[in-house]
């Protein structure tokens, strides 16, 4: 699927994103439905061991989604009724929702301007006595510094939960995200830099938590459907807590295996885009992604750049309306959820109160970026940017 409709006259459109899939996954995906077992079974549990080995992380969780398994992990965590959890504004509603899910508050705290991530100030800020978790956000790739946070949370007796929706890949001082925040809950929609369809993953470093995830993502069965259908094993099983229908099935497992064995020349081909970005748009009065620090490796998942009328004489949404009748797909990362109805009201939230959140909410534009997108579209879409901030029709 693509994200966007593709135009009926003239040049072809080209989509915001859209999954790279080749033979190696429909392969995997005809080897599923031969085998006759679909659901939760070997292939996620393949999975799992493949993704954790990929991270360097103990234990690798699959499940439906990065939003479950953001839920599963502040479970893990004790979160309960009264406890807060700090994280930025500038995320998917799912980051909030997550918590909200969990029976915990949140409370935002802003970004850096420049990078879009959860500022360590302002999340220090943050905290109160009922502060439970620090939930920082990986946005569009580029990790939100989490030694710093490992660390502030150290300091306080807190724990750490990692939203890395947009982060597969990436890594700070050698160390890969999902092996240093108590759970890092990874995203597998089908924009995404791996894609399944649908499905998520989470790493830890604790086995019990594991255990009891996927225990929790299954009914609270205490024994999966592989293990009671198979060959001579009892049928039986005992349910251990009120659970959730969280798993991951093996047709998205299989999917994910076929994907994780592709990532690495997924990535490169990312990273070439992202050069052609950064060489096309560097001369044009446009925001670019800050640099990275040395030793840190950016997951390449969004390219954003800022567009600001005192700089380039376009909003965000005019030259975003534009873009979209040329024929170029974009979208906006993200409107800041306290600029969102149901936040605002339930929170007392007000714009003013987050300014760089609000800065990157008024002014980012992603433009069109997978890892199976030819070079030449990257060439196009600069070229109409460039044609349009000029003026020239």
């Amino acid at each position: 699927m693509s994200t966007g409709p593709r135009a009926q006259t003239g040049p072809a459109f080209v989509p915001l994103a859209r999954p790279d899939m080749g033979e190696a996954e429909l392969s995997a995906v005809a080897e599923v439905l031969a085998s006759g077992w679909l659901t939760t079974g070997p292939r996620v549990k393949a999975f799992e061991a493949a993704f954790a080995q990929h991270v360097g992380a103990p234990e690798a969780v699959a499940l439906n989604s990065c939003t479950a398994g953001l839920h599963l992990a502040l479970l893990a965590c004790g979160v309960a009724p009264g406890d807060e959890v700090v994280t930025p504004p500038l995320t998917f509603c799912a980051t909030a929702n997550a918590i909200l899910h969990a029976g915990a508050t949140p409370v935002f705290a802003d970004v850096d301007r420049d990078t879009g991530t959860l500022s360590i100030a302002a999340a220090t800020a943050a905290l109160t006595p009922r502060t439970r978790v620090l939930l920082p956000v990986h946005h569009a790739g580029r990790p939100a510094d989490p030694l710093a946070f490992r660390a502030l949370a150290d300091g306080h007796g807190l724990r750490v939960v990692e939203d890395a929706a947009h982060c597969v890949d990436a890594s700070v001082d050698g160390q890969r995200i999902g092996t240093i925040a108590d759970f890092t809950a990874f995203s597998f929609y089908s924009t995404k830099n791996l894609a399944t369809g649908e499905g998520g993953m989470v790493t830890t470093a604790s086995a019990d938590d594991a255990d009891w995830m996927r225990v929790a993502a299954l009914h609270g069965l205490s024994r999966d459907a592989w293990a009671r259908y198979a060959p001579g094993a009892p049928a039986q099983y005992d349910v251990v807590m009120a659970g959730f229908k969280y798993n991951m099935m093996d047709l998205q497992a299989a999917l994910g295996l076929a994907q994780l064995a592709r990532l690495a020349e997924m990535q490169a081909h990312r990273a070439r885009l992202w050069d052609r970005y950064e060489s096309g748009l560097r001369a044009l009065p446009l925001g670019r992604p800050a640099p990275m620090p040395a030793g840190w490796t950016h997951a390449r998942h969004l390219y954003t750049v800022m567009v600001e009328p005192d700089r380039c004489g376009w909003t965000r949404d005019a030259l975003q309306a534009a873009l979209g009748r040329e024929g170029i797909g974009t979208s906006v990362h993200f409107r800041a959820l306290h600029l969102h109805s149901y936040y605002a009201q339930r929170f007392s939230l007000a714009r003013g109160m987050f300014p760089n959140a609000e800065h990157h909410s008024d002014h980012a534009l992603s433009l069109p970026f997978w890892s199976g997108m030819p070079l030449a579209d990257a060439d196009r879409v600069v070229e109409t940017i460039a044609r349009l901030l000029s003026g020239r029709a």
